[in-house]
């Protein structure tokens, strides 16, 4: 597979569009409401008969503070007495949810987000971790992929020590910019230090593996400015290192609106940003994984891409491809069998809900044939930048050629871009093409075909 990504800024003027993200196929705005808790167990008890592995992801939604670029669903307060009332409902929660599983599947995966999961006490943390392996058959510490976000103004040594003692062995450390400037425009003022103490906490202890956010595209920013706190990221070398770009939409996420959009960067720089950053990172050693994602070449995230087993999931990149999902709490999301299914997004009627005895599914999908078909082709693509069209054809008893006409119509124009290489046999994005691979998955995608006007998504770069 060809290594690497390169930077063509005419072609990403060009592609500039907005598109999904495809962390699920098909796409959240597509969720129905007619896919109710009955579709939902009915996908459980189908689900059983695999015996796969399980994977929970539980929300937690609670901040003290409100980041101003956050577009996250959460609920910014400092009353902690919110706490307890919404654990004792996500243990009815737990408790509903375990019963439709067969309890000899191992949860293999397990994530906590938000919101911000240290909002919790340690004693809290330790009974959530506690409750769920009351309900569930948790994996050992060498086979689980047990993770959780850190924002480090909610965390010190002692609080990473408990983690690491329930069970937790990787994290992800939420930065963005170190420049004070930067901070107080964005309403999330973080010393160094403390991001420090906290990853220094997670050495100590033994996390597996350290991921640090960054988000370019906020205020003040410029390419010196984002290429300080870049270096002395790279100079902590954690295994992975996420790269956002800042999505501006206050039309739609109230907190964005306390932003001055008059201080934000212009296009140009952000662009310039986002090419110093690859190549710096590129320099340090570290390998694009995709869709914002760098690894260092040790990392299970590299070597499953080389392996061919990554996928991605509403966790990101997983090395673990075969497990259903379980959400817990409100607004999650899960994907069990062939389906998604996605809990209440208000905590009033999340908590109705479970008060009434009722799972808090309101939302979701069952996928048809042809909805599975083209996930697989587009999480192939989006993990590994290439695809086998016999393989698929093989898996789904298809003439590749005839099922995907249009797509590979409309990648014609791609390949003369130089974006992708269409073979015989094969689909290879090709290094010119790899930040834009969500255009060319959107080649495959049914519904944005079916659309007119405005779609709703974040632009691609």
């Amino acid at each position: 597979m060809e290594q690497g990504v390169s930077f063509d800024l005419d072609l990403i003027r060009r592609y500039d569009q907005s598109g999904p993200r495809y962390t699920s196929y098909p796409t959240a705005v597509e969720f129905d409401e007619s896919f109710d808790e009955a579709a939902y167990k009915a996908a459980c008890a189908r689900s059983n008969e695999s015996g796969r592995p399980l994977s929970l992801y539980f929300h937690i939604p609670f901040c003290d503070t409100v980041c101003f670029y956050c577009a996250c669903n959460k609920i910014a307060t400092k009353d902690r007495s919110l706490v307890p009332p919404y654990l004792e409902r996500v243990y009815k929660e737990l408790e509903m949810q375990a019963a439709l599983f067969d309890s000899s599947r191992q949860v293999e995966q397990l994530h906590w987000g938000g919101g911000t999961p240290t909002f919790l006490s340690n004693a809290q943390m330790t009974e959530l971790m506690e409750m769920t392996r009351r309900h569930f058959k948790l994996a050992g510490d060498d086979v689980g992929e047990y993770s959780i976000e850190i924002d480090p103004r909610e965390a010190d040594a002692e609080t990473i020590k408990v983690l690491r003692q329930i069970g937790f062995n990787r994290m992800s450390l939420g930065v963005q910019d170190f420049d004070r400037r930067v901070q107080e425009a964005v309403n999330r003022v973080q010393t160094e230090e403390q991001t420090m103490t906290v990853l220094n906490a997670a050495l100590d202890e033994g996390f597996r593996s350290v991921s640090i956010d960054l988000i370019y595209g906020l205020p003040f920013q410029s390419v010196d400015s984002f290429l300080k706190t870049l270096d002395r990221v790279i100079e902590v070398n954690p295994q992975r290192m996420s790269i956002f770009n800042y999505a501006h939409l206050p039309e739609r996420f109230k907190p964005q609106r306390r932003i001055n959009e008059a201080d934000l960067p212009a296009p140009q720089v952000k662009l310039d940003i986002l090419q110093a950053t690859i190549q710096r990172l590129t320099d340090a050693g570290y390998v694009y994984i995709g869709m914002d994602h760098f690894a260092r070449p040790d990392d299970e995230l590299t070597l499953a891409q080389q392996a061919g087993t990554l996928y991605r999931n509403f966790q990101g990149y997983s090395t673990h491809a075969d497990c259903d999902l379980i959400g817990i709490g409100v607004t999650s999301i899960g994907m069990v069998d062939n389906t998604y299914a996605q809990s209440r997004r208000e905590l009033a009627e999340y908590d109705a809900d479970i008060d009434a005895g009722r799972l808090p599914i309101f939302r979701g999908i069952e996928l048809n044939r042809d909805d599975l078909i083209r996930r697989d082709v587009i999480t192939r693509l989006i993990c590994h930048f290439q695809l086998d069209k016999a393989s698929v054809a093989s898996k789904w008893g298809i003439d590749f050629d005839v099922y995907f006409a249009d797509s590979l119509e409309k990648l014609k124009g791609m390949e003369e871009d130089g974006l992708v290489a269409l073979e015989p046999g094969m689909i290879r994005i090709l290094s010119r093409g790899r930040l834009l691979v969500r255009n060319i998955c959107m080649t495959f995608d049914a519904y944005l075909a079916q659309k007119t006007g405005p779609i709703g998504f974040s632009k691609v770069i």
